[in-house]
């Protein structure tokens, strides 16, 4: 009897999706969260004691689950994928292609594949947990997504052949009809040209060499072929440099999927090489959609080597030792950026026009920049704030800008293990978000700012609110040798800087002296209204690298 093509995945059954949330409950003030699951079983529980305690018993309610998900047997190999059944919106940034107002994708468009896995997913800001059986590529394709366990490839059944096999079938091949046969990946299989030629790349760190064109045989030219991204060389391309690139390309890609360790400059450096063949090739061909892959892998490239700067630090101010950097960076170039968007924001939205209130809104935004909640200390306010703590809280709390469980007395006296749980309404996740950085971000950006503010020598001359503002806009402007500015700029405009502390500009020059004497910056000075300086070596390390 005939088996029709898709008799198959009719059979296959829907992937299996458990969702939990972590949601506001009540007034944002009070604190409490809500936790539900998208299986009917679960019944919704509510934390009054905030987000933390919210987010372990999430975490311990998806653990519970993927414990009954492998006492039943684990992932299902039969299931179809649950990202594709959501039109793979987990994954693919155009809301157009999901239901949600949007056409559905054309059949076929959607590159699913490999086995079916166990995945779960955590989103960066701590509030939505999914546990999903989907394809291995779909899992590969969505950010934040972690694989927990593969299933066995399902027992297929036998198909009709209508015609005889291909003549070229992988040496030592034992596949039948009928057989179970295991998803195979790129980085698992050899060139397609390595069939013809004996001069095969194994090792996970060679890259190859240009291999001689393979004899003529009867299914085309005496020329090589392989593939790259998904795409197979045509054996007429030319010209031959172009074809051989793309065919060495392949492999060196190919290779380096099985390297142990990344590699990032020679990742960059194969992304860099693809965007130059890719760009010839659609030259060649005029196909639009090569053009747009090597505008794909330009891109690939350029995130690659800012990954390799991050990874290794940068040499600046003084000689490094071997590859040793000579300054370890708190923050990367990107994550300076934020700092940088985070001061502006700081500067227009400020309720009150003092210094000392600018400096509170500042590190209470970063504190709560995510979810618009934070926890902070009396420690942490009173440091940062001295004396006039009760008085700046008080204007914060007046204007609604800020909104404390308790009293401004309650939250002075508050201790690291009680910490006050703030709310900061324009912060909110209801509210437009104006930042775009993740969880691990904010924390980085958090203790930037502290350490400056908190520095020992600022500390000890008990410098105020207006030069603490001063030392934080030097650092987030800072070139990669410690100068103010960009070097073609010749220091920082001083009326942007005085905007910004709450001075006028010819009041600058004294709190620039301050910062001297802190040795906070060095070789500074005022004239001709431009910010000239460097920051001293010590504090090098918080220099935001423009």
């Amino acid at each position: 009897m005939t088996v029709e093509a898709g008799a198959w995945q009719e059979e296959r059954v829907a992937g299996r999706v458990w969702t939990v949330r972590l949601d506001p409950y009540g007034r944002p003030s009070a604190g409490t969260v809500k936790l539900s699951c998208s299986r009917p079983a679960c019944a919704d529980q509510r934390f009054p004691d905030g987000a933390a305690a919210g987010r372990k018993a999430a975490v311990g309610h998806v653990n519970m689950h993927l414990a009954h998900i492998r006492a039943g047997g684990g992932p299902r190999g039969e299931a179809w994928c649950a990202c594709r059944a959501a039109d793979c919106a987990w994954h693919t940034p155009d809301p157009e292609a999901g239901r949600r107002g949007g056409a559905r994708p054309v059949a076929g468009s959607v590159r699913c594949g490999g086995p079916v896995v166990l995945t779960v997913y955590a989103d960066r800001t701590g509030r939505l947990w999914r546990i999903a059986e989907m394809c291995a590529r779909c899992a590969a394709a969505t950010l934040d997504c972690r694989t927990l366990d593969t299933a066995p490839p399902p027992a297929r059944p036998g198909r009709a052949v209508d015609k005889p096999a291909p003549e070229r079938e992988p040496e030592g091949s034992t596949a039948r009809a009928g057989d179970s046969v295991a998803a195979l990946f790129s980085d698992h299989l050899p060139s397609p040209a390595d069939a013809a030629s004996p001069s095969s790349v194994t090792g996970p760190t060679s890259v190859p060499r240009a291999r001689a064109a393979v004899p003529a045989t009867a299914s085309g030219p005496g020329k090589q072929w392989g593939k790259i991204a998904q795409r197979t060389v045509p054996r007429d391309l030319q010209p031959d440099v172009l074809r051989n690139e793309l065919i060495e390309l392949g492999d060196a890609f190919r290779a380096y999927q099985q390297r142990t360790e990344p590699d990032p400059a020679l990742l960059a450096e194969l992304h860099e090489r693809k965007a130059r063949a890719f760009a010839q090739w659609a030259d060649v061909s005029g196909d639009g959609s090569l053009r747009d892959e090597a505008q794909r892998a330009e891109k690939a490239a350029q995130a690659t080597w800012e990954m390799q700067n991050n990874r290794i630090g940068r040499i600046i101010g003084g000689t490094g030792n071997g590859d040793e950097p000579a300054v370890e960076r708190l923050l990367t170039q990107k994550q300076a950026v934020h700092a940088r968007t985070v001061l502006e924001y700081v500067e227009a939205h400020a309720p009150r026009p003092e210094a000392e209130v600018r400096l509170a809104v500042l590190m209470l935004t970063l504190r709560a920049a995510r979810a618009g909640t934070g926890n902070v200390t009396g420690q942490d306010l009173t440091g940062w704030l001295q004396g006039d703590t009760e008085h700046v809280l008080g204007q914060l709390v007046a204007a609604d800008w800020l909104r404390l469980p308790g009293t401004i007395t309650e939250a002075l006296a508050s201790q690291p293990e009680n910490p006050t749980a703030i709310t900061v309404p324009t912060l909110l996740p209801e509210q437009p978000r104006p930042f775009t950085f993740g969880k691990t971000t904010r924390s980085k950006l958090s203790g930037w700012a502290q350490k400056a503010v908190g520095d020992r020598k600022i500390r000890k001359k008990k410098l105020g609110a207006t030069t603490r503002l001063l030392a934080l806009y030097a650092a987030a402007h800072t070139s990669p040798d410690g100068r103010l500015g960009h070097p073609e700029d010749d220091g920082l405009p001083l009326d942007q800087v005085a905007a910004f502390c709450v001075l006028l500009p010819d009041r600058v020059a004294e709190h620039v002296e301050l910062l001297v004497a802190a040795d906070w910056l060095t070789e500074a000075d005022t004239t001709g209204g431009r910010l000239r300086g460097r920051l001293a070596e010590r504090v090098l390390p918080l220099g935001g690298l423009l």
